[in-house]
């Protein structure tokens, strides 16, 4: 059976995102939700490459609250949250 797994990208956003890439390998269905913004740095980039590869979808999340009700949703619906 397939887990619902949510990443949430707060305060190392780069290190976030590769802990999703990597969580794909277990056949689960990935998403990552990030605070804020992502860098446009090398590293961001390489992550980004690879989650487009992977299919693996990001949401950038604003400060509203109606972003926040969305994500509290997505956080009831997932078998598993880490928030990096």
């Amino acid at each position: 059976m397939k887990k619902q797994i949510l990443v949430i990208a707060k305060h190392n956003k780069v290190e976030a995102l590769r802990v999703a890439i990597g969580l794909t390998l277990l056949s689960d269905d990935v998403k990552i939700a990030v605070f804020g913004y992502l860098e446009d740095s090398p590293a961001i980039q390489e992550q980004r490459e690879v989650m487009e590869f992977a299919e693996v979808p990001c949401n950038i999340l604003g400060d509203d609250w109606q972003t926040i009700a969305r994500l509290a949703e997505s956080i009831l619906v997932a078998d598993a949250v880490y928030l990096i």
